[in-house]
């Protein structure tokens, strides 16, 4: 994950600024806000004002997801091209499901808040609408999860990086 971030923060911050780029790293799929706050501790961006730039990229596709992401899936699997693509990602979703499945709200906020490879705000929102978790249980779980991954991701960007890196 960090060959992508330094990839996306060191294109990214030739065509705009690097606070501009730590915005579009954080709304990326995969790399969310744990990449966001990578690339800002690598950009030498404030923790002050990285951290809430990471987290409003991170939230804004989440409602987006909540409330399409089925009626889209359902469109593109009636086409040759996506049918494969949407079912594998349907399959891949669900196979992290299980405790989410069992704890709803606690679940999905640990699912969301601990910075796991596969795990994160898009996934988990993918997983909240796939299994029809009530929107504003779901938004507020991932919103915590997204708070609580904030201050991890924190800690390993500027505390433990930062000092590595300096």
């Amino acid at each position: 994950m960090e060959a992508l971030v330094e990839w996306f923060s060191h294109n990214l911050a030739q065509f705009i600024s690097p606070e501009g780029a730590v915005f579009i790293i954080s709304m990326i799929p995969i790399l969310e806000l744990r990449g966001g706050l990578l690339a800002a501790s690598l950009l030498k961006i404030n923790e002050l004002q990285a951290i809430p730039i990471c987290i409003i990229g991170n939230i804004i596709p989440i409602p987006f997801i909540l409330l399409f992401i089925r009626q889209i899936f359902k469109m593109l699997k009636k086409t040759k091209t996506f049918h494969g693509l949407i079912e594998k990602l349907e399959t891949r979703a669900m196979g992290k499901s299980d405790k989410i499945k069992r704890y709803e709200f606690w679940g999905l906020l640990l699912f969301v808040g601990i910075p796991l490879p596969g795990t994160g705000a898009w996934t988990g929102a993918l997983i909240a609408s796939l299994l029809d978790i009530d929107i504003k249980k779901s938004s507020f779980a991932i919103l915590c999860g997204i708070f609580m991954a904030s201050a991890i991701m924190y800690v390993i960007s500027y505390v433990l990086v930062g000092n590595i890196v300096s």
